[in-house]
């Protein structure tokens, strides 16, 4: 069962300043490998349909672009000589598949094949997102007190309403006002930040962005978002300065509402 976990922070060092939170989410640990043990059997079980089709074709596209990269797996088209030319092709969009993971790439290609698979899991009952134990209650207190809640992943935006569509905890969709993902802009840059900031209709010193990886931290704090670095089992660790300049997060339950100033 997959676990997607949306971080947490630290009560005293967040300015309450803001009425929007921007939530990522942390897919690595359950969804990623399942694509890499099932995008073969996938392939070969959708490769008529029209969508699979699409899927492969911005696929051989980003593969194109990508052929000045050391290690970059081309994708040739099919040459309609049988099953052995047909299986050679799947194997090359899995092999690229894979060698796009392992460099942790967040292509719009790689991403939307990630999200129709997990929607086939999610669809067939396979699959159910459950979040930590803190999570859904804070979001709820959010709510109540006012807050916009938005999302941010570099997980498609579909991958991410089958997460809220697709929950232990049922249809929580009504927990989320939108969902944002690499479409508008990578993470680490940040004029997505202020994209967002423009599609929702508000300053960007009016959200609190929440991140586990300093990178996107610093580019949102360029864009003079608030910002509180996650600290979950598992994150990637931080170092000292990291810890002295950033506002650490543990649980959800430790954010400290503008309204309750």
């Amino acid at each position: 069962m997959p676990i997607w976990v949306m971080p947490h922070f630290h009560a005293t060092t967040i300015p309450p300043a803001w009425d929007v939170i921007l939530l990522p989410l942390q897919v690595q640990d359950i969804l990623f490998p399942y694509i890499k043990e099932n995008v073969k059997e996938y392939l070969q079980t959708h490769w008529e349909e029209e969508e699979c089709q699409q899927d492969v074709n911005l696929l051989r596209k980003q593969a194109e672009e990508d052929s000045h990269l050391d290690g970059a797996v081309p994708i040739p088209a099919a040459s309609g000589n049988g099953a052995d030319d047909l299986q050679r092709v799947i194997q090359a969009v899995v092999d690229n598949v894979c060698w796009q993971m392992s460099l942790d790439r967040k292509t719009t290609a790689l991403k939307q094949l990630q999200g129709h698979m997990w929607r086939a899991a999610f669809k067939a009952g396979s699959m159910k997102a459950e979040f930590f134990e803190d999570v859904v209650p804070a979001v709820r207190k959010w709510r109540e007190a006012g807050m916009k809640v938005y999302i941010y992943s570099s997980g498609s935006v579909e991958a991410q309403k089958l997460l809220f569509g697709h929950s232990t905890e049922g249809d929580i969709h009504e927990l989320v006002d939108g969902h944002f993902d690499t479409k508008i802009g990578h993470k680490v840059e940040s004029e997505s930040y202020r994209k967002i900031a423009s599609s929702i209709g508000c300053s960007t010193n009016n959200i609190l962005f929440l991140t586990d990886v300093t990178r996107e931290a610093s580019a949102a704090e360029e864009a003079d978002v608030h910002v509180a670095v996650v600290v979950r089992p598992g994150n990637a660790g931080l170092t000292d300065d990291e810890k002295t300049y950033f506002s650490l997060i543990t649980s959800f339950s430790e954010l400290y509402l503008p309204s309750s100033a």
